[in-house]
């Protein structure tokens, strides 16, 4: 599992099987779960975090799009 990197509590991360399709990120802490498709940043599914919460990873992701997309290419196209 190819991981983006730690931000804060979260730990940003990818599914080699994954490779195709649209950008997106994996989100975890602890046992709550999310994925973020990107471009545009929207919520795919989520499993035990709470609105507030995925607001603060929503906003994460947007700062970070860039940087995400960038450690996906660099990891599907290898």
């Amino acid at each position: 599992m190819p991981k983006f990197g730690d931000i804060g509590s979260y730990k940003f991360f990818f599914y080699s099987a994954e490779g195709t399709g649209q950008h997106h990120v994996h989100v975890r802490r602890d046992r709550s779960t999310a994925k973020f498709c990107l471009d545009p940043v929207r919520i795919e599914r989520s499993r035990r975090f709470g609105d507030h919460e995925l607001r603060v990873i929503h906003k994460l992701v947007e700062e970070n799009e860039e940087a995400i997309v960038e450690a996906w290419d660099g990891h599907f196209s290898g």
